[in-house]
């Protein structure tokens, strides 16, 4: 069908490793050298910004319909409690099916989520109840798109370019962040929500031609995974006994958990602190994402990343969110939050690059899956917690909140990712040239 057997990956020699071009630009774009993940890479480029107007548009039109934190906290909940609840098991079957299918699939059943939801807004007839149901089917749609397009990505370069594409992805998606939310902005003041969830209904048809057009015969896939009883066990002990795995697993769990419910605080930070509207937010969010851009093209050019590096950028977001509680105004904060969006992906990224390159092939969708479950399904819990917090306390409480936590699970595991860092045997950036599938030449 297609797909290329495995066969043992040949290690690039020393003097073809000579030859390579080391320039910053050449290290931070190579992987666009793949046709099909450059293929993908335009499709998903296009795709992203509609996805970020319609983040922003559902924030504020649940702000405006129950005028609480709590529901823009239960809106965003909804739509992670399904990897929450089924990533295990997403995960499973992400291993066992083809990825690119499975990823036209959730991609056209969320453009035709976006769309509905786009209907109700413009007709005047969506409720508060409806937001929650399209947030819930959008979840349960994240349960396999989330692993499988990350997991796609090990189909399309080799393992010497796992960091470099994983962080290119990145980039898209926060230029996405940087550019969607400010048109979301303008579209909410000027002409309402719903046409925000139009344009995105109809960006997916870019990522849907995008996937369409890969050459099959040039992607590399690990054998199917067979159907087996206790599989999503096997992913979670797998984590659970290799150290840097765990760890990296505890941080994604703890920052997200506590730090990264941005669409819950952001919103109330915009209109209760700076005393802004719609457009406020739209320029907070960009401001993260023209951050994550500059996060994500810096880890891009990285050659290599360990479990330290990760734990090193858990305390820079500490810090950075730390300080973004006490802005004393609009400016500082846009600047504030340009610098969390620097470590803030910076974090995401590295941690996902570390769990994908030390993981085996047969193994990366379960281990991806248990990511976002810790990743996304930490919201359902996060999202109401910092709500119901915000409004107790007020936003910039929240934001403190999020920075100790981050920096109290950076100093727990700091003495275990110390041994790990002066350990002879392997840091996971170690294992990327280890055996694994041979790129399509």
């Amino acid at each position: 069908m297609g797909i290329r057997p495995w066969r043992p990956r040949r290690q690039r020699s020393p003097e073809r490793a000579a030859t390579e071009p080391r320039g910053w630009a050449a290290r931070t774009f190579r992987s666009l050298a793949v046709p099909n993940y450059r293929t993908f890479f335009a499709g998903h480029a296009v795709s992203v910004i509609g996805t970020w107007m319609q983040r922003v548009a559902q924030d504020w039109l649940v702000l405006e319909l129950s005028d609480s934190a709590v529901a823009v906290g239960v809106a965003t909940a909804l739509q992670a409690l399904p990897t929450l609840l089924f990533g295990l098991w997403g995960g499973v079957l992400v291993d066992r099916w083809d990825r690119r299918r499975t990823i036209m699939a959730t991609q056209a059943v969320s453009a035709a989520l976006a769309a509905v939801l786009a209907v109700l807004t413009l007709t005047g007839l969506v409720q508060l109840w409806m937001v929650f149901a399209l947030a819930l089917g959008l979840g349960l749609v994240t349960v396999l798109d989330s692993p499988a397009r990350q997991a796609f990505v090990t189909e399309m370069v080799g393992p010497e370019d796992y960091v470099n594409a994983q962080s290119l992805n990145s980039t898209i998606h926060n230029l996405g962040r940087l550019v969607g939310p400010a048109i979301a902005g303008l579209l909410i003041a000027w002409v309402g929500s719903g046409a925000a969830f139009a344009v995105n209904a109809v960006s997916f048809v870019a990522v849907l031609v995008s996937l369409w057009r890969i050459d099959v015969h040039g992607l590399t896939r690990a054998a199917p995974l067979p159907p087996k009883r206790g599989q999503a066990l096997e992913g979670l002990r797998y984590v659970w006994q290799r150290p840097d795995l765990r760890a990296c697993m505890l941080l994604v769990a703890v920052v997200a958990l506590f730090g990264q419910n941005f669409r819950v605080v952001l919103p109330l930070f915009a209109r209760d602190v700076l005393g802004g509207g719609a457009e406020v937010y739209g320029w907070l969010t960009s401001a993260l994402g023209a951050g994550a851009v500059i996060g994500a093209l810096g880890s891009a050019a990285r050659e290599r990343v360990t479990a330290w590096s990760v734990l090193l950028w858990t305390g820079a977001f500490a810090l950075v969110i730390a300080l973004l509680a006490g802005a004393p105004g609009l400016v500082a904060a846009l600047g504030l939050l340009v610098g969390l969006g620097i470590a803030n992906i910076s974090f995401n990224t590295l941690a996902r690059t570390v769990l994908q390159v030390g993981t085996d092939a047969s193994m990366q969708g379960r281990v991806i899956a248990l990511h976002s479950t810790v990743f996304l399904g930490s919201t359902p819990i996060g999202g109401p917690l910092m709500g119901w917090i915000c409004e107790q306390w007020g936003p910039r409480t929240g934001l403190l909140i999020s920075g100790i936590a981050a920096a109290a699970v950076a100093a727990a595991l700091m003495p275990t990712l110390r041994r790990l860092r002066h350990r002879d045997d392997p840091v996971p950036e170690a294992r990327a040239a280890e055996p694994s599938a041979e790129a399509a030449p």
